[in-house]
């Protein structure tokens, strides 16, 4: 039907998956003969498209996080917007699984309802004692805002809190959403947020199988400020530690300077083949240089080493906005996000042989708009990007890649 030289060649296919009452797309690498690679089409399927705005009665689909479960399962999350793009109002939390590494995707599923107030931020991870996926999110009142609660205008009720949930049938089904604010937020916290993007558990040293969730807040100004606490300045990051598969979470790390230099905000970590941890934030606005800062734990996120946050200049490319990180096991640190420094596009992913010390580019993905992303390690050498893209914006869908070769 096709001709095909020995040059691999792409072939974008539609692929109408009848039983699971869904259509998504793939781009397929077929082998130079031109068959198809096999009925396992997890080294053929380069890209997808598990959410798209508009769909399955949500207007937009935001905030992308993904973990992949010990059968093989690609979980995907997002927040499901009802009303429109907005971080405010009705906003659920979604997934949908892949079985076939991210090719095709089952039917999406709420795993958190809003009921007309806001559930979000997914940060899931898989405790690899019990092979459950343990998932926290955050929730505020419907009708309030980040910069209200900053300021402090909000009730307790209707302020973020920090829930948690489980699913031990790989993402199936998961179990209501269980609050452990108390134990994660303290008293002088207004703004709080989980991840968002996959957290992670230890694999090395004593402390293995630790799950450590990375998070952010901030706190009120100090007596007699004239300050709001809307001021940029406010904000911090933070680690959770749970050392029982999720039963239990406690504040770890705090970073607590507040002078306005470094803003550490949205955050992701990874853990490096020394046992280190490596955090990367996004900078809100602070007046050091650039818009990414990182930094490191010795003890398993407990504490920061050294000053703390420090501007990453290899990633000065990168615009106010969350990203990722992921350590692919005893190879590279990969970090995505947008490439224009003055406006959310150019998906890009660099790579970091020396644990974020330094960065080079790596891959390009798209020149499109995009925002937020996510990094997944896939298959031996494979790592997977869900991320936030569209023609005319940057939230018309959350779109899936592979990126293969490292």
């Amino acid at each position: 039907m096709f001709p095909f030289s020995r040059a691999r060649r792409v072939l974008v296919v539609t692929a109408a998956v009848a039983a699971l009452g869904a259509i998504t797309t793939v781009v397929v690498a077929m082998t130079d003969s031109g068959a198809d690679p096999g009925t396992d089409s997890r080294a053929a399927c380069a890209s997808s498209v598990p959410f798209t705005a508009g769909t399955d009665g949500y207007d937009t689909y935001r905030i992308p996080a993904a973990v992949t479960t010990p059968d093989g399962t690609l979980l995907a999350f997002a927040e499901g917007r009802l009303g429109g793009a907005g971080d405010t109002g009705h906003i659920d939390v979604v997934a949908r699984r892949s079985t076939d590494g991210g090719c095709t995707w089952e039917p999406l599923t709420v795993v958190a309802a809003g009921g007309g107030d806001t559930r979000g931020n997914p940060a899931p991870v898989v405790d690899p004692a019990s092979g459950r996926v343990v998932l926290l999110t955050s929730f505020n009142g419907g009708e309030v805002t980040e910069a209200a609660i900053m300021r402090g205008e909000v009730t307790a009720r209707e302020s973020r809190r920090v829930f948690v949930q489980t699913s031990d049938d790989d993402g199936r089904t998961f179990t209501g959403p269980r609050e452990i604010t108390a134990d994660v937020k303290l008293p002088d916290w207004r703004w709080y947020a989980t991840g968002p993007g996959h957290a992670i558990a230890l694999t090395r040293g004593a402390r293995a199988g630790r799950l450590v969730v990375p998070a952010n807040h901030s706190v009120a100004p100090p007596p007699g400020s004239p300050d709001t606490g809307e001021e940029p300045r406010y904000y911090g990051a933070h680690a959770l530690l749970s050392d029982d598969g999720g039963e239990t979470w406690r504040i770890g790390y705090v970073d607590g300077t507040y002078e306005g230099l470094v803003n550490a905000n949205e955050s992701s970590v990874a853990e490096l083949p020394d046992g280190r941890l490596y955090f990367s934030s996004r900078d809100q606005n602070g007046t050091g240089p650039g818009n990414r800062v990182g930094a490191y734990s010795a003890d398993g996120g407990e504490s920061l080493e050294g000053d703390g946050y420090a501007a990453q200049r290899d990633l000065d490319a990168v615009p106010v906005v969350q990203g990722s990180v992921v350590g692919m096991g005893d190879g590279p640190l990969l970090f995505s996000g947008p490439s224009n420094p003055d406006a959310r596009k150019a998906l890009t992913v660099w790579r970091s042989d020396d644990g974020g010390r330094t960065f080079d580019r790596l891959r390009s993905l798209s020149a499109d708009p995009a925002a937020y992303s996510d990094l997944v390690e896939l298959d031996d050498g494979t790592a997977g990007v869900f991320f936030e893209t569209g023609a005319e914006g940057p939230y018309e869908r959350i779109e899936f890649r592979r990126i293969e070769g490292l």
